[in-house]
């Protein structure tokens, strides 16, 4: 089969897809036919090793997949061949076929492409977790949404909107600005600008954010929570930017406010059962068309590095996705 593998730790330029065996099935497990796979900010950190933990080399990076069952011993989890699913793994996903426990993989909803399957696990499940769990923001709050053009970002401002917050999403261009308007913002901000905190202050008539979604980092992460309102919660669920910011102590403590971390790696193991509901939630909301996730542009696999390319600049709207099979 074709993948991409990494042999060293290396920038994406060095990263050959190659012909490799097929993985070997073991007991209890499915193969999959890779049909597409999401690439995330996590995927390029790996390939750099850059990433809190490294997988051991060679390996196949991808973590979000959607495909067709096409082995299935035994019916593991119910699944049968010819069964439509997406699904999340550590690593594996950038290539024709792959192996997984039933417990990494979800049912498709009927009428679901696999380009906006492979786009859609990891960034809804992030948003919904951070925003009904970790903040439990609720209806009429004010919601502010940094990096409002990624694929957390875009996904964050439409399940804010599902759970009746007023969205405020920031960005750093006019195009991107006009993306999160387009996929349900109710108004945008530049924090490019010396004033932003000034403009939002008069958008949110002297409240602030009840809740602050932040995939970003650096600098603009320290000065939104200078905007928080009292007793906000600010979720830090990346760095994009590249830095980790520091947050003065002092201010939580004249805001009451709190840093809540969301990380999507510790759900399945820490909060299964969390998981399993959140799922059942965001796939009733899929397959009723409430959610329409937002693929930003498909690659065909043979040009991955591009894909790669483009989220690393942060140029990208929405997720990048790479079609494997037909």
């Amino acid at each position: 089969m074709k993948a991409v593998v990494v042999e060293q730790y290396a920038p994406i330029d060095q990263i050959q897809l190659k012909d490799v065996p097929s993985p070997l099935l073991e007991p209890g497990q499915l193969r999959i036919r890779v049909e597409a796979a999401g690439i995330g900010f996590v995927d390029g950190l790996k390939i750099e090793g850059r990433y809190q933990t490294r997988d051991p080399l060679p390996f196949i990076p991808g973590t979000e997949f959607a495909g067709a069952v096409t082995e299935a011993p035994g019916a593991p989890g119910g699944y049968q061949p010819g069964m439509r699913v997406m699904g999340m793994t550590r690593s594996g996903a950038l290539a024709e076929e792959i192996v997984v426990n039933p417990e990494a993989v979800y049912p498709l909803p009927e009428g679901v492409a696999a380009e906006v399957a492979a786009s859609f696990r990891a960034n809804y499940l992030t948003a919904l977790y951070a925003l009904s769990t970790r903040a439990m923001l609720a209806a009429g709050e004010r919601l502010l949404v940094l990096g409002a053009a990624g694929g957390t970002g875009i996904a964050a401002i439409q399940i804010g909107k599902l759970l009746g917050a007023r969205v405020i999403a920031a960005a750093s261009n006019s195009e991107k600005r006009d993306f999160a308007r387009a996929h349900g913002a109710d108004t945008v901000i530049d924090y490019t600008q010396a004033d932003w905190r000034d403009t939002f202050k008069q958008l949110t008539d002297g409240h602030g954010a009840d809740v602050i979604f932040d995939p970003v980092g650096g600098e603009i992460s320290v000065q939104a929570f200078r905007s928080i309102a009292w007793r906000g919660r600010h979720l830090v669920v990346g760095f994009a930017a590249g830095a980790i910011p520091a947050l003065p102590f002092n201010l939580p403590l004249l805001k009451g406010g709190a840093l809540l971390g969301v990380d999507l790696a510790q759900i399945p193991v820490r909060e299964p059962e969390v998981q399993k509901r959140l799922m059942s939630q965001l796939t009733a909301w899929l397959a009723d068309r409430q959610l329409k996730p937002v693929v930003g542009h498909v690659f065909a696999l043979e040009d991955f590095r591009e894909a790669f390319r483009t989220m690393q600049t942060r140029s990208a709207l929405g997720k990048m996705v790479v079609r494997i099979a037909a």
